[in-house]
């Protein structure tokens, strides 16, 4: 069972920064894809990120130049830097993990195994 655990989110002015973590549990973290999502008031979850076999990242066009996904595999840690932080931004944050995938498996579509309950981000203006 692998269990992912948010934080960092918060009350921010527009412009500045914020970075999100998820602890996940599991000894076989290096291997898993990772990404976070998030979901606005009345809308729909969209995809933000994902990082897989460690190093290939994803980003949707709405945070690219802004956010950065990284993670600590010794840590068992995903992470998410927020920059440039705007209102539309405002949003709970989960993250979600893949243990395994093949070759053409899509980040933005999943399918993924595990999600976080989310933390709550809202960028003032």
């Amino acid at each position: 069972q692998v269990q992912l655990v948010e934080s960092g989110g918060g009350l921010v002015q527009a412009g500045g920064s914020l970075r999100l973590s998820c602890a996940a549990s599991g000894r076989t973290f290096s291997y898993y894809a990772m990404g976070w999502f998030r979901q606005a008031p009345g809308k729909e979850r969209e995809f933000v990120a994902s990082i897989r076999e460690n190093t290939i990242t994803a980003y949707a066009d709405s945070v690219k130049g802004r956010f950065t996904i990284s993670k600590d595999n010794a840590k068992n840690v995903l992470y998410l830097q927020m920059n440039s932080l705007k209102p539309e931004d405002t949003a709970v944050y989960t993250c979600t993990a893949r243990r395994t995938y093949s070759s053409n498996w899509v980040p933005v579509l999943g399918p993924y195994d595990y999600w976080g309950q989310g933390t709550q981000v809202t960028v003032s203006s």
